[in-house]
C-alpha cells in the first residue's frame, strides 16, 4: 500500500517537483497547497501517512507550516509531519517534538543531498520514526548540555545518541562510527542506562524516547 502524501510549499516550482519526486517513488499525493489554513484543512480532512510542509507559509510567511502542523497533530495525535526548513529553528525543533509521539521530521532544505536520502526520510516518518537533520540534533544537543544525565555521556555515546536521533538503526550507527554493532548496542545500553530510559527492540520507539528527553527541561 502506497503511502498518502500532503505536500505544503508555496514556491511552484519546488512543490511541483516533489509531487513528481514523490509519485515517481510509488507515493500518492493527496494534495499540494501553498499556504497554513489549506494545510491545517487538509491534514484533518485527509489525514495523510505523512505531510511535507514548509515552515514559512503565506499569509505571514513567519510560521505557518509549523503552527498548522502542531494545531492538527493535537487534533490527531501522532500524525505524522516532516517539516523543511533553510535554517534550525531550535524553537519549531523541540514544539514538535514536545508530545514525545511518533512521525516527526525536521530537515534542512539545503542539506537533502539527494533524492534517495529524502525519500528515505519520508517514508522513516510514514512509519512512525523521526528524520532528524545532524545539526538540528546537534543544536539540540548543545542546549541541553548541562542537564546532568546528558553531561554524564562519554563523547562516544553522544556520537551514538546524534545518530540514533537521526533515525539511523544500530547497523547503520555501527557503519557510520566505524563500530562493530556490539559495540553500538553496548553503547545504546549505555546511554539508556544514563538517561534513565528503558532500551527497546524497536527501534523508532527508542528514538523517540531519547528525543523526548532532549527535549524535556
Amino acid at each position: 500500500m502506497n503511502n498518502r502524501v500532503l505536500i505544503a510549499e508555496d514556491l511552484y516550482l519546488l512543490r511541483d517537483g516533489l509531487v513528481h519526486l514523490l509519485q515517481a517513488h510509488g507515493f500518492e499525493i493527496v494534495g499540494a497547497v501553498e499556504s497554513g489554513p489549506e494545510l491545517l484543512k487538509g491534514l484533518i480532512e485527509l489525514r495523510p501517512d505523512v505531510s511535507i510542509v514548509d515552515v514559512r507559509l503565506p499569509p505571514t510567511f513567519t510560521d505557518e507550516g509549523l503552527q498548522a502542523s502542531l494545531a492538527a497533530r493535537r487534533e490527531v495525535p501522532g500524525l505524522p509531519v516532516l517539516v523543511l526548513s533553510q535554517h534550525v529553528e531550535q524553537l519549531y525543533a523541540r514544539e514538535l517534538l514536545a508530545d514525545g509521539s511518533g512521525g516527526i521530521g525536521y530537515l534542512l532544505k539545503d542539506r537533502v543531498f539527494n533524492a534517495e536520502q529524502f525519500v528515505d526520510a519520508v517514508r522513516r516518518v510514514a512509519a512512525g520514526g523521526t528524520a532528524m537533520d545532524p545539526e538540528v540534533i546537534a543544536k539540540l544537543l548543545a542546549s541541553n548540555a548541562r542537564n546532568e544525565p546528558l553531561a554524564a555521556l562519554t563523547p562516544r555515546e553522544r556520537e551514538v545518541l546524534e545518530a540514533m536521533a537521526e533515525g539511523r538503526s544500530n547497523a547503520a550507527i555501527s557503519q557510520r562510527l566505524y563500530l562493530s554493532e556490539s559495540a553500538v548496542a553496548k553503547h545504546t545500553a549505555g546511554i539508556f542506562a544514563k538517561l534513565g530510559l528503558a532500551p527497546s527492540d524497536d527501534d523508532n520507539r527508542r528514538v523517540l524516547a531519547v528525543l523526548a528527553y532532549l527535549n524535556s527541561r
